[in-house]
């Protein structure tokens, strides 16, 4: 799942995935604010998901390690990697920054795909 929603970053999430995050985070701004503090806050290695329902709701969850919200049935729709193995050569102990510009590698069209497929039943790994 983490390397299937990267790619060329730039573009924006679709209109209905748009809606969603504003429904449920009240901007794409404040879902990247969000996400990104509650990524700074993982102590040590893990993730930071934003996770959605067969409904569409928009959740962030973190966990350690290698933990997932697929352990307890849950959808992931993206997460990022907050081992150091994924940040330290270019960021250091900059965990802040990593998660800041790893939104540019975020490929909306990717994520729009993996939420209709969340809708719809169908989303896997």
């Amino acid at each position: 799942m983490f390397w299937q929603v990267m790619g060329p970053g730039g573009s924006a999430p679709d209109p209905e995935l748009a809606a969603a995050i504003k429904r449920d985070f009240g901007s794409l701004d404040s879902l990247k604010q969000t996400f990104n503090d509650a990524g700074v806050h993982v102590f040590g290695s893990g993730w930071a998901f934003v996770t959605v329902t067969r409904d569409g709701k928009l959740a962030i969850e973190t966990r350690p390690n290698q933990d997932t919200p697929l352990m307890d049935g849950g959808r992931v729709l993206f997460g990022n990697d907050l081992w150091e193995h994924a940040y330290y050569l270019n960021y250091q102990n900059r965990r802040a920054d990593y998660l800041k510009a790893w939104w540019n590698a975020v490929s909306w069209s990717r994520v729009g795909a993996r939420y209709a497929a969340a809708k719809a039943g169908t989303l896997t790994v």
